[in-house]
């Protein structure tokens, strides 16, 4: 599964987090650090990135080839904020409709922070959100 290419092409769409300089050293390392795996039985059994990072820094390979540890760490943030992203757009497609599309978007906003961070609020008591809105201003009835 180790295509050093595509790991390449990779840290060049990340001009932010991989300098020139950064690249050029990231491409001598992978080559050492493959064969280095290679050899290692613990790295044969990985069941995927994640395993693979937490046995990185499980051996300490992590601060001798830490560029292709940063490629590797770029790589799950990728999956975590995918994620979150189609969330969100989820979110949004019962939310959004014709009438809220004329409020305007912080009303919208407003609506999908329900709608996407679900535990949060099924964490919220009732109580204390009553306590909340009525303390935002007076109101001519008071929620018990």
């Amino acid at each position: 599964m180790f295509d050093k290419k595509k790991l390449m092409n990779l840290s060049k769409m990340y001009h932010f987090d991989f300098t020139h300089t950064d690249r050029e050293k990231l491409d001598d390392e992978l080559d050492v650090y493959y064969d280095i795996i290679r050899r290692d039985e613990k790295f044969a059994s990985l069941n995927g990135i994640t395993d693979h990072s937490r046995l990185m820094v499980e051996t300490g390979k992590h601060i001798s080839h830490r560029y292709v540890y940063r490629l590797l760490k770029l790589a799950l943030v990728f999956s975590v904020g995918t994620t979150t992203v189609e969330r969100c757009f989820f979110g949004m497609k019962f939310v959004k409709s014709e009438l809220r599309n004329r409020r305007g978007d912080d009303f919208l906003n407003d609506c999908l922070i329900g709608a996407i961070e679900k535990e949060a609020f099924f964490n919220t008591k009732d109580d204390a959100v009553m306590k909340r809105f009525q303390k935002v201003k007076d109101r001519r009835v008071q929620l018990n």
